[in-house]
């Protein structure tokens, strides 16, 4: 069953990590590395099963292939992860465990944060393994990758108002936010920022009030915000939320946020299109925190990384124009401009991505 997945989505290789002292049960998929060492986050989450797990990292991983890709970066895509509630089992040596696992791949695969995953829990990775994104300045680091992401989802956002309405004023229209997590949030203030209406969910009451209270948002069911009357319904928690079931609910006439496979499947995508949605594919979307990340590789700069997420205004301008001049979905351009990228790459046959990243000026173990 587990070759019959890799063979589906083309994985280089899957490593199960796991030490019972500690209570640690990962998985790290290691999806594509022909334009450099695989890149991606770790995600802490309580699966109900362990082939939930697999499933999850398999086909996250090979979207970090594809939204690498896409972004421009030399860097190949992976994923990790840990089996466990992040709300109680979050423990030093749950993730100094996890960190010599990482280190024991020599730098195939470079972590950094994901769902239920904050940067003090990359700092304890960070202690047993050079290989790891998104640690604190004082390494070095960026930090909290969040902020960057929700900005790199409101470039995404800029296109696909100019594309569908043919301007960008944010505050013209309404959006239907569904998770409030840190990049949910985040994308909320940008949104407030720039006076548009917002309608907000997510399972957890704290995040809903605060962003009723501080940004001035209001508050839906769980379930109801696939039926709100909004222009644009974005996406920010976990994927599979446009499916058979709540697409036919949605009034919104475009699709973006920041949570990764939107889509429930091809066939939800092929029917989006359908129905004049414009999708805006989400590894284009939400590739802003990954942008921020890669650079400190050789060494962090802000200014290059918000001049960077500003490139995925013209990378999803370019997926509508492949969609339109090939008559495919949006989800499909997508994979296209990647899948372009990856093939010319590879017959390069160049060192385009360090088999060793260089980290400059970080000290390990602070």
């Amino acid at each position: 069953m587990i070759f019959e997945h890799l063979d589906t989505y083309g994985h280089e290789q899957v490593v199960f990590c796991h030490n019972k002292d500690v209570g640690l049960k990962a998985i790290i998929a290691i999806h594509n590395t022909v334009l450099g060492p695989a890149l991606g986050g770790t995600r802490m989450w309580p699966y109900a099963s362990e082939q939930d797990a697999l499933n999850d990292v398999l086909r996250l991983s090979r979207g970090m292939t594809y939204k690498n890709a896409v972004a421009g970066l030399n860097l190949g895509g992976g994923k990790a992860v840990i089996i466990g509630d992040p709300a109680t089992g979050k423990s030093e040596g749950l993730f100094r465990a996890f960190g010599q696992c990482v280190e024991s791949l020599g730098g195939r695969y470079i972590t950094a944060e994901d769902v239920g995953i904050d940067v003090n829990d990359m700092e304890l990775v960070y202690r047993e393994t050079q290989f790891v994104t998104g640690v604190h300045q004082v390494h070095g680091g960026s930090g909290d990758p969040s902020p960057f992401t929700a900005y790199g989802t409101m470039q995404g956002l800029l296109a696909s108002l100019n594309r569908k309405f043919g301007n960008e004023d944010v505050g013209n229209y309404s959006y239907a936010v569904q998770g409030l997590g840190h990049v949910g949030i985040e994308f909320v203030k940008l949104l407030s920022e720039r006076g548009a209406k917002v309608f907000v969910t997510d399972i957890n009451p704290d995040r809903v009030a605060r962003a009723v209270d501080e940004y001035g948002a209001e508050a839906v069911g769980l379930d109801e915000i696939y039926d709100v009357d909004a222009d644009v319904y974005s996406p920010c928690a976990l994927g599979g939320t446009v499916n058979e079931t709540t697409l036919p609910r949605l009034k919104a006439r475009i699709i973006c946020g920041a949570a990764n496979n939107q889509l429930a499947n091809n066939a939800t995508g092929d029917e989006v299109e359908k129905r004049g949605i414009l999708y805006a594919p989400d590894y284009a979307v939400n590739a802003g925190g990954v942008m921020n990340i890669s650079l400190e590789i050789d060494g962090y700069n802000r200014e290059r990384a918000m001049r960077m997420m500003r490139t995925i205004y013209h990378n999803l301008t370019r997926i509508f124009e492949i969609s339109e001049r090939d008559g495919v979905p949006t989800y499909m351009a997508a994979d296209r401009l990647a899948e372009e990228r990856i093939e010319t790459m590879g017959k390069l046959k160049l060192p385009l991505g360090r088999a060793q990243p260089r980290f400059q000026g970080r000290v390990r173990g602070a």
